[in-house]
């Protein structure tokens, strides 16, 4: 198969897998802590598919990655795992999984207006009116749900809001970051990372002494080998995949798709309702996808893209966010 054939066809795979995989962890999340507690589930889930994703990943005869890659990882692993995905979990103790899913997809406009300020990204017409048709979509969805004004729902909220803005960081910084070249060893390391500080969390904060194994359902137990095989493993290395390869601001466009897969899920496993009003918001997150997505280009290696991460400090060349 050609380079840039394969290529595409991996990138359309990849968003693939971040828009339907992802869309569906919010449910698989919300099951999974019913009898797990949030930083132990979500600490376990990512170093068990770290460690899978390690071994399968590694080669014989290859340089193990340095201390400085494994670094590199782990803090990466804090910002998408330990404070993006961990707070959120957390926080869906008190926020219902679709109004964390419908205040996440708020993420491309964040994503946009950080590369605006940081790199001096000016988004174009079509990525704006993109953005603008999700959130339009977003407002539709928000105008049926009933927020709960309690104490403990504002902090879950606010909860996803500080990991929301972890995430939106690392997905604009991850690039100019010494990762193993190896994307899948990248990817293990960083939920290895991730997942060791959670589960550090997890025991200061007495998390881990709530837990019984002996009271976990078979819902919830299935649910957290869900997670651990599709969405960490498969997504999550598509995720970094896409990373390396496409602007953030247009892998971020999953935070459109993501609600809607969260609501059509809720209605399917969950007795939730869906009406008019919510196909009408699906609809315009979808033609939000399509616009920011317009033109999608593959990143290219630069020239000294074989030499050691290392020896190698500038970021790669974004795609273009103009239309």
């Amino acid at each position: 198969m050609p380079v840039q054939l394969s290529q595409r066809f991996l990138t359309i795979a990849s968003f693939a897998a971040i828009y339907l995989i992802w869309g569906s962890t919010y449910l698989f999340n919300y099951f999974a802590i019913q009898d797990i507690p949030p930083f132990l589930m979500a600490g376990s889930r990512f170093l068990a598919a770290g460690l899978l994703l390690y071994a399968i990943s590694w080669r014989p005869g290859r340089p193990a990655p340095g201390w400085r890659q494994w670094g590199n990882a782990t803090r990466m692993g804090f910002l998408f795992l330990s404070v993006g995905t961990g707070g959120t979990v957390w926080a869906e103790q008190y926020v219902d999984t679709g109004i964390a899913a419908l205040l996440i997809s708020l993420q491309p406009l964040l994503v946009v207006a950080m590369m605006w300020m940081l790199q001096g990204k000016r988004p174009g017409g079509k990525v704006l009116s993109g953005i603008a048709l999700g959130i339009l979509g977003m407002v539709l969805l928000v105008g049926q749900q009933r927020f709960v004004t309690s104490s403990q729902t504002l902090i879950g909220m606010l909860v996803i809001g500080v990991s929301m803005t972890s995430w939106c960081f690392g997905s604009i910084t991850l690039s100019s970051v010494a990762l193993p070249e190896n994307r899948l060893q990248s990817s293990a390391m960083q939920m290895i990372g991730g997942g060791s500080i959670l589960l550090l969390v997890s025991l200061l904060s007495g998390n881990w002494g709530q837990f019984d194994i002996t009271a976990v359902s078979l819902k919830a137990g299935l649910s957290w080998i869900v997670l651990v095989l599709f969405g960490s493993i498969v997504a999550f290395s598509a995720f970094t995949y896409l990373l390396q390869n496409v602007s953030p601001d247009k892998v971020a466009t999953s935070n459109y798709v993501n609600p809607v897969v969260a609501m059509w899920l809720g209605w399917a496993f969950n007795s939730e309702r869906i009406t008019g009003q919510s196909i009408m918001a699906a609809l315009l997150m979808l033609a939000g996808v399509f616009f920011m997505n317009a033109r999608l280009q593959v990143k290219r290696r630069p020239p000294g893209a074989g030499m050691p991460q290392a020896e190698k400090r500038r970021p790669w060349k974004r795609a273009t966010v103009r239309a």
